[in-house]
């Protein structure tokens, strides 16, 4: 489907503000819109923070599993967060309007979370695989100073491969000022530039496959090398202990993956509608948020008995 552009000249120089499309829905049709985007993005706050909190005053929980489980909190908190500040006042009050810094601050956001979601992951992954294939030597490996590289690292990958891009946008002569879309992202305002360049064209597609695909390789190899441990081993208690601990991490992996698919899905629908189809593309700034921190409570027992904890202590009378 072919996107609308306005062809006049945006000078850089003068004080540029986007229009963001957003749904196409009437003011009556935001109200209710906005009470059900603000409870669901109350639940993620609450899952989110109480999973940081708990790992935090609990010191047994200082362990590399949990702590990653923190940094994929925060990049939760992130993405939810970037797009649900576009979303609530567009409900509440059809507010459509956003300044350029913010359109990129809030694009570069939005591509680092994608981005850091995969990372983050895949040092789980290998961090599951090291103490499932090689448990007599997991203390020695994950050792505290290797905890901290991989999580440097799974968010500086991300965060300097999106800044070049943004380098190389930030500048661009732009033809016009509206996003057909929710929220602002790179292919959106690359879009209204007014000379195509194909050097960005092709350093974000390669950033795009380079972090997804190096990480589908990390954790498909972290969890051949489990599932053949898991065979081999014939202790049932050990099999069904390490198919547990991996079980919440495969599924938060695959739903965060069908959740991006639809957005590549629904673009090549033709008869779907236009709220449809932008539904669909924040699907992975809402849902994978919003369910992580129940899949952890789930699947944790110590974060489910920390978290009962927590809010017995709170609601006991003193």
């Amino acid at each position: 489907m072919a996107e609308k552009r306005n062809l006049s000249y945006v000078p850089l120089k003068q004080p540029i503000v986007f229009t963001v499309e957003g749904f196409i829905i009437t003011r009556q049709q935001g109200y209710p819109l906005f009470v059900a985007s603000l409870i669901v993005y109350a639940v993620m706050l609450l899952g989110n923070i109480t999973v940081v909190a708990v790992i935090a005053v609990d010191a047994k929980l200082h362990k590399p599993m949990y702590m990653m489980m923190c940094n994929l909190a925060a990049c939760d908190l992130l993405g939810g967060t970037t797009v649900m500040a576009q979303m609530l006042p567009h409900f509440l009050t059809g507010a459509k309007t956003i300044g350029y810094v913010a359109a990129i601050v809030q694009a570069f956001c939005v591509h680092t979370y994608g981005s850091a979601v995969t990372t983050i992951l895949s040092a789980m992954a290998y961090d599951r695989y090291v103490a499932i294939c090689q448990p007599l030597h997991y203390h020695a490996i994950m050792t505290t100073r290797r905890l901290v590289s991989l999580c440097f690292v799974a968010w500086l990958i991300p965060i300097c491969l999106i800044t070049i891009l943004f380098i190389l946008t930030v500048g661009t002569p732009l033809c016009g000022t509206l996003i057909l879309h929710v929220y602002c992202s790179y292919s959106a305002i690359h879009k209204l530039a007014c000379v195509p360049n194909p050097i960005k064209d092709i350093y974000g597609m390669c950033t795009i496959y380079s972090i997804s695909t190096g990480s589908f390789l990390v954790i498909a190899f972290s969890y051949v090398k489990i599932f053949k441990t898991c065979i081999i081993k014939q202790e049932k208690n050990s099999r069904s202990k390490a198919i547990q601990t991996c079980a919440s991490h495969l599924t938060i992996y695959v739903l965060f993956e069908i959740s991006t698919f639809t957005i590549f899905v629904t673009y090549n629908l033709q008869d779907i509608s236009p709220n449809a189809r932008k539904f669909c593309t924040i699907l992975c700034f809402i849902l994978p948020p919003t369910v992580n921190p129940i899949i952890y409570g789930i699947a944790m027992k110590d974060i489910r008995k920390n978290i009962v904890k927590l809010f017995k202590s709170n609601v006991s009378p003193k």
